[in-house]
């Protein structure tokens, strides 16, 4: 029998519907979805391109992780990113997110610049661009595709994994106490359909890229104005620096 390489086997031990790494809340919410004709072909594709030699980002085990730091019922704060970084070591599951240590991106700079700005606070020295202190605190960062390939921003669209993430984010609106939902650029902003904005509360803004970031990104404050909601609203703020 072939013998199958380690990000083979992780693909086939995480992407059947009984073994994706879910807490039961996040299944009871989304778990149908793992059996719907798209996502057996998307798993399919998937493991056609790494049987193939393509290096995929981020590692398997971490396709999820956004869900693993918070239980759905205390998602407070959505951020919709569109896919991971597609250069080594950067992407760890979490939408803008590299671990400590990695260089920062450009977009997560002017994201660390403006919440530095907006809520006059330093960002910690030692934390880099690691954001998963929001994750733990209740900030699903969720990429709209969660897989890459190296070298290629984009490379993984339209086969399956913008439907999954929509029905996450409908579901979420549909299910879940007053939320925020940060839309940061026009792919981003693409979602707000799927979001009541009479139950919710939607913060729009251009993408922080440096593209962009200057064209209404600095001066947006959407980290006040999203701890400003939810204070009102009696869920508590986030510490974002």
């Amino acid at each position: 029998m072939t013998s199958l390489r380690p990000s083979e086997q992780d693909t086939l031990t995480i992407l059947p519907p009984d073994r994706i790494r879910l807490s039961p809340s996040w299944r009871a919410l989304i778990g149908d979805c793992f059996a719907e004709p798209y996502f057996l072909n998307l798993k399919r594709n998937l493991l056609f391109e790494i049987r193939s030699g393509v290096r995929i980002y981020p590692p398997a085990q971490r396709w999820f992780a956004a869900f693993d730091h918070t239980e759905p019922s205390d998602v407070r704060v959505v951020v919709i990113g569109q896919d991971p970084y597609h250069g080594l070591d950067q992407a760890h599951g979490l939408a803008f997110s590299v671990l400590p240590g990695t260089p920062l991106p450009p977009s997560l700079r002017n994201i660390i610049e403006e919440t530095e700005r907006d809520l006059g606070v330093k960002w910690p020295s030692n934390r880099g661009g690691d954001l998963s202190h929001w994750a733990a605190q209740g900030v699903l960062l969720l990429n709209s595709i969660l897989t890459v390939r190296d070298g290629g921003p984009g490379s993984h669209r339209n086969i399956g994994w913008e439907r999954f993430t929509d029905t996450v984010i409908a579901r979420i609106s549909q299910n879940h106490q007053p939320t925020v939902f940060m839309l940061w650029g026009s792919f981003a902003q693409s979602k707000r359909p799927l979001i009541d904005s009479g139950k919710h509360l939607i913060l729009e803004a251009p993408h922080p890229s440096p593209l962009s970031a200057h064209r209404g990104w600095f001066g947006s404050g959407h980290f006040s104005r999203a701890n400003a909601f939810l204070e009102n609203q009696g869920r508590g703020s986030v510490a974002w620096c």
